[in-house]
């Protein structure tokens, strides 16, 4: 069994990338490949309060996840139509340490949404919960969690209909 210390940061680093570019270009179904069947995926009003009794931006768990890419897919979330144009930019990368048997990685995520109504940053740091799962040589790498804190998380916030 390869422990959560067994991912290097380089690979923690590739796997952040490739989530953006796919994230980026509606690679939905690759996107959503991504995560373990217990993901939990996380953006919070207050990065202290338990998501669980407070309100968050979104708390979705793997359920919501499928069903939110499905929504996404139709081509009628009228949110999304026609699509934003997405830029992500994932700088300061660091392992964190661990939690269970996952690697706790954390990154700052820089996201340029371009709509006919303007552009918009979304910035924040993030944080995952990378899993090696069984598969290819050594397993391949998965998110069982995402958590962004959103830089204004605490203002209003034009509305966000693509996935972060």
């Amino acid at each position: 069994m390869t422990t959560a210390l067994a991912i290097g940061l380089r690979e923690a680093e590739q796997f952040l990338y490739r989530e953006a570019r796919l994230a980026d270009a509606f690679a939905l179904e690759e996107w959503e490949a991504l995560w373990t069947d217990d993901a939990v995926y996380h953006v919070p009003v207050d990065p202290d309060a338990d998501p669980r009794t407070h309100m968050s931006i979104v708390f979705d768990n793997r359920g919501r996840i499928a069903t939110r890419i499905k929504q996404l897919q139709t081509g009628r979330r009228h949110s999304q139509r026609p699509p934003s144009r997405l830029c992500r930019s994932v700088t300061n990368v660091e392992i964190l340490g661990a939690e269970g048997g996952d690697t706790v990685v954390g990154s700052v995520v820089q996201v340029l949404e371009s709509r006919d109504r303007g552009t918009t940053w979304w910035v924040g740091r993030v944080t995952h919960r990378l899993r090696r799962v069984p598969g290819g040589d050594g397993g391949e790498l998965r998110m069982a969690a995402k958590t962004v804190v959103l830089v204004d998380s605490d203002r209003p916030l034009p509305t966000m209909s693509f996935l972060l």
